[in-house]
């Protein structure tokens, strides 16, 4: 609906300056041509004032050669060649909208394909975009689970080097104490036979006897 709208504003945006636009090239072009009035057909006379018989008429929008102008009449010739009088303010200096629609009609139309045309590349244009704001959208869904994945992995990790670092220094408890009772076990044997061997029978040595 949007679209649509701005269309048609768009159009007749670009009918209104094509018919400035239009106007003012044609009577740039030629100072000395006009136009019957586009409200009207009106009579020509022989002569420059009402007192001239009326000699014909000239049908609305018709294109007029401008001779010269006398009081209140312009002296014409017409498309049929014929040289008539006509009253100045019954004729105009921008070409009428009969003439002027075919030529609108066509530039509206090649308009209209020009905003079609940007019409269709726009809609690509988001369409490529949406497509890939949904792959980026999905990436950054892959990567956030993946993080996520990678944060539970490594919260076991550090709960296995824990309860690995309590075991290893439950060993090494464990070990030193082993060496404690050890040195001690050695070194109480070693007291022990110290105290033991002083108080032990001496081998008496046997005497020679000669008979």
């Amino acid at each position: 609906m949007q679209v649509d709208k701005f269309r048609s504003n768009c159009y007749a945006a670009a009918v209104g300056v094509l018919l400035s636009m239009s106007s003012q090239a044609a009577f740039a072009q030629s100072d000395n041509q006009a136009w019957v009035s586009d409200e009207l057909s009106t009579y020509v006379r022989s002569g420059p004032t009402d007192g001239y018989r009326i000699v014909g008429t000239l049908n609305a929008g018709e294109q007029v050669e401008v001779l010269e102008t006398s009081g209140d009449y312009t002296r014409v010739r017409s498309n049929s060649g014929d040289t008539v009088w006509v009253l100045s303010n019954e004729l105009q200096q921008t070409p009428s909208a009969r003439q002027q629609l075919p030529e609108l009609q066509a530039q509206v139309e090649e308009l209209t394909q020009e905003l079609d045309g940007i019409n269709d590349t726009w809609e690509q244009r988001v369409s490529s975009m949406t497509a890939t704001l949904d792959v980026r959208e999905q990436r950054i869904a892959d990567l956030e689970a993946r993080n996520l994945e990678l944060d539970n992995e490594a919260e076991q990790s550090r709960q296995q080097v824990r309860a690995l670092q309590a075991r290893l220094d439950t060993q090494e408890e464990d070990l030193l104490m082993r060496y404690f009772m050890y040195g001690g076990g050695v070194a109480g044997a070693g007291l022990l036979v110290g105290l033991i061997v002083p108080h032990l029978p001496r081998r008496r040595k046997k005497r020679d006897r000669w008979f």
